[in-house]
């Protein structure tokens, strides 16, 4: 077996979660296409960056000659929903993963793994996009194990506080963790930020997988069986 159930399960309930999550989180952006720092932000206020995409509002001033369609009742429903799920099989694959030794055993590389010149080789590698040779193709090399961590314990956490400092309604609850951030338009530029981040790492995640054998990858996710004999990750 290559990939255990609960993985195979949560690896793809959160890959379609994700994805809902951009649908809907690029028409919440489309209402306000600007981004700022601090507590406050509106359209009387200079914005720290803006995209440059015409609004879905006509009250926000983007230079277009027109407005876009406005869908942020669904979207904004949709990104919730979405959330929710995302986070709590997120709950679920890190607690199983902690319990079953997974990220220990797995993910955290052995210390001769990330010693400077071999570490600089893999992010050479990597950054070059080498197709790896048949052993490698079945091997998380040290960055790759390094970049998931990463992405587990640092992006995902910190996109859900982001989003969370958001909701009026926990920031009343817990004020502490939109003021650490520097206010709420703080944690919606982070937020916006950390997406990105996270859609970088999706296209490199996918073209990797491309470059090691797109099928055999897929089978291995959704069968749990892979046509090489390799350990179970």
């Amino acid at each position: 077996m290559r990939h255990g159930l609960l993985v195979r399960v949560t690896h793809w309930v959160m890959t379609l979660a994700f994805f809902a999550l951009l649908v809907s989180g690029l028409e919440i952006v489309l209402s306000h296409p600007r981004f700022y720092w601090g507590e406050v932000g509106n359209v009387n206020t200079a914005p720290l960056f803006k995209i440059p995409l015409p609004s879905s509002r006509d009250t926000v001033p983007t230079g277009y000659g027109y407005v876009l369609p406005d869908q942020n009742g669904w979207s904004r429903y949709l990104h919730f929903q979405s959330a929710w799920v995302f986070v709590l099989t997120g709950v679920l694959y890190v607690g199983a993963g902690l319990l079953a030794g997974h990220f220990r055993r797995n993910l955290v590389p052995a210390p001769a793994e990330v010693a400077p010149k071999r570490l600089a080789g893999k992010i050479w590698e990597s950054v070059r996009l080498r197709r790896p040779g048949a052993e490698e193709a079945w091997s998380y090399n040290a960055v790759q194990r390094m970049t998931y961590l990463v992405v587990i314990f640092v992006l995902a956490p910190l996109v859900v506080w982001t989003g969370l400092a958001m909701s009026p309604a926990f920031v009343s609850a817990v004020p502490s963790a939109v003021n650490v951030l520097g206010g709420q338009q703080s944690a919606r530029t982070l937020h916006f930020v950390v997406t990105l981040v996270l859609m970088a790492f999706l296209l490199a995640h996918v073209s990797m997988v491309a470059l090691a054998g797109f099928w055999s990858r897929m089978r291995a996710m959704i069968t749990g069986r892979a046509a090489e004999p390799v350990e179970r990750v």
